[in-house]
């Protein structure tokens, strides 16, 4: 097929309906991208962003924050309520720690893990809320 007939073919398929992602126009909307510009953040929040959202973005560790919601549980509990050794856990507990989504306090040897804020709670109340909306 030459390049003239697949035009052709092209302008001749139905057009996309309204989802279509697309922009047919080549206008800057001067307004509309001050308003967006003014809204901005710094590469620097967004890169932190990024790396929290990255941290929600593994099914284990979305799965100890939500073990973690009714309250407190150690490593062990944990591992039993989730079907995970304590060795996977714990290496999820750290990252999770080190990005301040969770804490622990100590009682003797053990570490009762918590999560950090209702921030937590609150981020993944919106996240479930979003994909059960239909």
């Amino acid at each position: 097929m030459t390049f003239a007939e697949k035009k052709t073919a092209r302008a001749e398929k139905p057009q996309a309906p309204a989802e279509d992602s697309g922009c047919d126009c080549d206008v800057i909307h001067e307004e509309a991208v001050a308003r967006a510009r003014s809204a901005q953040v710094s590469e620097e929040e967004i890169e932190r962003l990024a790396a929290l959202l990255k941290l929600f973005g593994d099914r284990t560790r979305l799965r100890l924050l939500q073990a973690l919601r009714p309250g407190e549980l150690c490593v062990c509990d944990l591992a039993a309520l989730l079907g995970l050794t304590k060795s996977a856990v714990s290496h999820q507990l750290k990252l999770l720690r080190m990005a301040d989504l969770v804490r622990y306090r100590r009682e003797g040897q053990v570490l009762w893990y918590s999560l950090a804020d209702e921030h937590v709670s609150a981020l993944l109340d919106l996240g479930f809320e979003h994909i059960n909306e239909s």
